[in-house]
């Protein structure tokens, strides 16, 4: 049996995980670096993944003629800190970019930036 948990609940655990495990294959004092590096490479799906409420704002306009993208505010929980962010995501719930994010200081802070996104 297993146990399956959001990404947001977990990624404390995560995050001391990678930077672990990068210090072990890299030495010390390159974990946090490298860790840092890779969150910046992944940083749309790290975060996308990591949402707990979501809302639509509005379409986006592509250049694509055949894909169909909407502009979507979410708010979640990442490594310790809240974050409200505005994704570009197609129809099947896969997100392309990230166009804003901003960490907040507390829950209702993020709750409030939430509902002020457009």
């Amino acid at each position: 049996m297993s146990i399956v948990q959001p990404i947001a609940l977990a990624s404390d655990r995560v995050m001391t995980a990678l930077i672990a495990g990068l210090e072990l294959e890299f030495g010390r004092g390159a974990g946090e670096a490298l860790a840092s590096r890779f969150m910046e490479a992944e940083d749309v799906d790290i975060h996308w993944d990591a949402r707990n409420e979501e809302r639509w704002i509005g379409a986006y306009g592509s250049q694509e003629g055949d894909v169909e993208l909407d502009r979507i505010a979410a708010t979640g929980f990442l490594d310790g800190r809240w974050f409200v962010a505005l994704f570009i995501v197609d129809g099947d719930g896969n997100a392309h970019g990230m166009l804003s994010c901003r960490t907040c200081a507390s829950a209702d802070a993020a709750a409030l930036a939430f509902a002020q996104a457009r």
